[in-house]
């Protein structure tokens, strides 16, 4: 655990140019706080305490506003930056080297059991505000624009925008859409839609029991 909180910090250094040190790093990152709690947490869970686990993610999103699901699987160096309203689901699993800005949900759709959540790569960059929504593929190298809502497996590689997301840059290359005409696999609209308005109602609900306690 000490290697990889070592790892953890000198990952933030090398990516934030705000950073000055180590010790502030460790004193006041959120992120850096929600990550060290969530591999507590996971020893728990992985220990069959989930109880124990869950009071500590609770406790955790309740000082740095960061929730992070103790059954996820997180590799090494994941930097969550300024982190304010970040999700991170169950059965989500996130690679080595990966940057999540504020705001950023990696969850379900609600109509998948077993495996709900994305699978983020190694050295993928979720933007502010993007939502990943179901138990797809991010592949290696990929970047998320912020606030995209993303809900079919990303490339790796390669640059998603929009809500819903769409493929902009391949290798460093923008795409040409006109030469992606796939008239079969085609994402149904409106089931997009009745997935970000179930989204929307979920983030309501969870706002309503906020104030009402």
């Amino acid at each position: 655990m000490f290697d990889n909180l070592r790892y953890d910090i000198q990952s933030i250094k090398e990516r934030d140019p705000a950073a000055r040190s180590s010790l502030e790093i460790y004193f006041l990152y959120s992120g850096l706080h929600a990550v060290r709690k969530y591999r507590i947490a996971n020893w728990f869970y992985r220990h069959n305490m989930k109880f124990i686990a869950r009071c500590i993610s609770q406790r955790t999103r309740a000082k740095t506003g960061i929730e992070i699901h103790p059954g996820a699987t997180i590799g090494k160096g994941l930097f969550i930056d300024h982190g304010s309203g970040v999700v991170i689901g169950e059965t989500a699993e996130i690679g080595d080297n990966c940057t999540i800005y504020q705001g950023v949900t990696l969850g379900g759709t609600g109509k998948d059991h077993g495996k709900r959540h994305p699978t983020l790569g190694n050295n993928v960059m979720v933007g502010a505000g993007a939502k990943v929504l179901g138990p797809f593929k991010v592949g290696d190298n990929a970047k998320i624009a912020a606030g995209s809502v993303v809900l079919s497996e990303v490339p790796p590689n390669c640059t998603a925008v929009g809500s819903p997301a769409r493929i902009v840059k391949r290798n460093g290359a923008r795409v040409d859409c006109r030469q992606d005409m796939d008239q079969v696999h085609i994402p149904d609209p409106i089931a997009q839609e009745i997935c970000k308005l179930n989204h929307r109602i979920e983030m309501l609900e969870n706002q309503l029991k906020k104030e009402n306690n």
